[in-house]
């Protein structure tokens, strides 16, 4: 069975793994051992912060085979985005322009350097192995995180954001970053992408322009990349928004990959999930699948199962499921459909 836990230090020779295979334009996983080795123990010291407040946190998650022990994905929640560092973003938005002596208003589409989505929490590191795609663990990789914030909501925003990675060739050339970001920084997108990983998006706001730049001036191919998923990215994309994520106008640096939006009282497993008391109970695996949680914090763990019944103020769970949540009998259990 797997199951999603907090990240250990000892996670980490696997975690570079991952991080290897990950799509290209995830920079909130990036395969270098300093960096994931810091990402893990900023996690641990959020994971045991007691004070229950938004702050800087990262909430970093992985899904783990629990006879084996091998990790199978990752996700994990920024609970603000830009408290550390500046959290920058492309605004799609119109620049109106009038003449009264023409009797002439003209709207041209401009994408504009902001930090508008600051203070909101993030959504991002997610990646699964490939033989995972299209699964119910795959849902599990996302969607736990939102029962995670069901359980903790004082410690995160009241709404939620995910950037999903915009298009790039097979060869790992952005139309967008060729067309913009490669005339300010004079490197290929993939050395570029790498460097935000090791080294944030600072540097990128202090070389991107900070006028307004008119989208109809770039070359077609790259005007078709504004709001594009990486094909890769598509079910990342499509977990969240049957979740109630929406599109908006904003969206990233490097590829203009689109970024997701909720008030959090809008996602449906945080509002659709529902505590009850568990007790031993055998399982056929023929039921509908649910998500599961506890509601811990350190301790967290959730899986995805079949269950014969859909639980009421009662659940009931299999050996294995306790085992994989780490509850007695009588404990309290959050769940949610698929």
């Amino acid at each position: 069975m797997l199951a999603l836990r907090p990240v250990a230090l000892s996670d980490l020779p696997q975690l570079l793994r991952l991080a290897g295979a990950r799509l290209l334009g995830v920079t909130s996983l990036v395969d270098d051992e300093t960096c994931l080795r810091e990402k893990i123990l900023d996690s641990l010291a959020s994971f045991a912060k007691v004070e229950a407040r938004q702050g800087p946190e990262n909430y970093f998650l992985v899904l783990e085979d629990q006879d084996s022990g091998q990790l199978h994905g990752c996700s994990d929640i920024l609970a603000t985005a830009g408290f550390a560092t500046p959290f920058y973003s492309l605004r799609n938005r119109p620049f109106v322009s009038s003449s009264r002596e023409l009797n002439i208003e003209h709207a041209v589409p401009t994408l504009s350097l902001c930090q508008d989505l600051s203070e909101q929490t993030l959504l991002r590191s997610f990646h699964v192995d490939p033989a995972l795609a299209g699964t119910p663990q795959a849902q599990l990789t996302s969607r736990a995180r939102l029962l995670f914030i069901a359980a903790h909501p004082w410690r995160f925003a009241d709404t939620c954001i995910s950037e999903i990675v915009g298009y790039s060739d097979e060869a790992g050339q952005s139309p967008f970053w060729a067309a913009v970001g490669q005339h300010f920084f004079d490197l290929p997108y993939v050395e570029a992408e790498r460097l935000c990983a090791l080294q944030g998006r600072g540097f990128l706001a202090e070389l991107m322009p900070q006028y307004p730049l008119y989208i109809p001036m770039l070359p077609q191919p790259a005007q078709d990349c504004i709001g594009r998923i990486h094909p890769a990215a598509r079910e990342a994309c499509d977990i969240l928004v049957d979740e109630g994520f929406a599109p908006t106008q904003y969206v990233d640096l490097f590829d203009a990959g689109p970024t997701l939006q909720a008030r959090s009282n809008q996602l449906r497993s945080i509002i659709q999930s529902r505590v009850a008391v568990s007790y031993l109970s055998p399982q056929s695996g023929q039921g509908r699948h649910w998500l599961l949680s506890n509601d811990r914090l350190q301790g967290f763990r959730a899986i995805v199962v079949p269950l014969d019944e859909a639980p009421g103020d009662v659940i009931g769970l299999d050996q294995a499921m306790l085992q994989a949540l780490q509850l007695t009998p009588g404990e309290p259990v959050r769940g949610v459909a698929l």
